[in-house]
């Protein structure tokens, strides 16, 4: 024999009282229309919590015929949609401190509250951020290439573009056999030096 716990279940699930006032839907709040109000429609923009209720024939030529932006001025549907950009949130030109705009709230006291909140991490037993020290801005790594070419120049990793150029037109200087009454005893280390410069050039900044 089958059990029909349709019945038993929705007595369960829903209160009856509510299961009555379903059975019992409004009717169409279109003039003359006598058919159940099943789609609510707002009623306008500045009752954005009051609906009518229509059933679907109506909803559909009520949808049509609604005009969100009416008695709105042109300039007033143009700032809406302006704000609309950005959720109608506020907003300011980039570099601009949110503070040269006069607001209101906890937002005006940003540099309060972020003390009290610094000061309650701290009290917290967490690290505080308050007094923590600037970071220190990253060293440049030196690959075994660049270490090499800067040994041949005789420059520390900390060199930069200007003294591997000063650096160079010495060594240079020093040791092309023009400079040196046509000695070529030191074209190898020269040639060295040349190949360390055209490539510490590209690296350096």
């Amino acid at each position: 024999m089958l059990i029909d716990t349709s019945k038993i279940f929705d007595s369960i699930r829903i209160n009856k009282q509510e299961a009555q006032e379903r059975q019992t839907t409004a009717l169409c709040e279109w003039p003359g229309c006598q058919n159940k109000a099943t789609h609510p429609a707002p009623k306008g923009r500045g009752n954005a919590r009051d609906y009518w209720h229509f059933c679907i024939e109506h909803v559909r030529k009520y949808n049509q015929s609604y005009n969100f932006f009416s008695g709105m001025d042109a300039e007033a549907v143009a700032r809406y949609q302006r704000d609309a950009l950005t959720g109608h949130r506020p907003t300011w030109k980039m570099g601009e401190s949110i503070s040269a705009h006069k607001m209101t709230g906890s937002t005006a006291n940003f540099e309060d509250d972020w003390y009290a909140l610094c000061t309650l991490v701290e009290l917290n037993g967490r690290a505080g951020t308050r007094h923590r020290a600037k970071a220190k801005p990253e060293a440049r790594k030196i690959f075994n290439v660049e270490g090499n070419a800067l040994q041949v120049m005789g420059l520390n990793a900390n060199a930069t573009l200007g003294d591997i150029k000063a650096k160079y037109r010495a060594l240079v200087k020093q040791h092309h056999p023009d400079a040196n009454g046509g000695d070529r005893s030191t074209e190898d280390r020269l040639v060295e030096i040349i190949k360390a410069y055209q490539y510490l050039k590209t690296v350096v900044r």
